[in-house]
């Protein structure tokens, strides 16, 4: 568990911000920003939140405006790892 302490003065504005439940609320910030990062993988945010697959965290990311962390280099690994598996439809490419 993790816990942090926020000034008296300043938490009702952050109820007034991002609602009553404000460990969910840090704990979120905390996936988003892990993940934006590249310090969390989305199976690990899934985790986080409690969700129960990575496409779950995914989608839940996605409706906050964050984008896959996929980069080209990835996308060069996947076709390479699928060519392995199925030659028969990489000699198509």
């Amino acid at each position: 568990m993790v816990a942090f302490n926020v000034p008296p003065s300043i938490e009702p504005a952050l109820r007034r911000a991002f609602g009553g439940d404000l460990d969910r609320a840090a704990l979120e910030a905390l996936a988003i920003e892990a993940y934006r990062s590249a310090r969390l993988t989305a199976g690990e945010v899934a985790k986080l939140l409690g969700l129960e697959t990575s496409i779950q965290a995914q989608e839940w990311l996605a409706r906050r405006g964050i984008g896959l962390n996929y980069s080209a280099d990835d996308l060069r690994a996947d076709h390479d790892a699928l060519a392995r598996r199925f030659p028969e439809l990489a000699r198509r490419s």
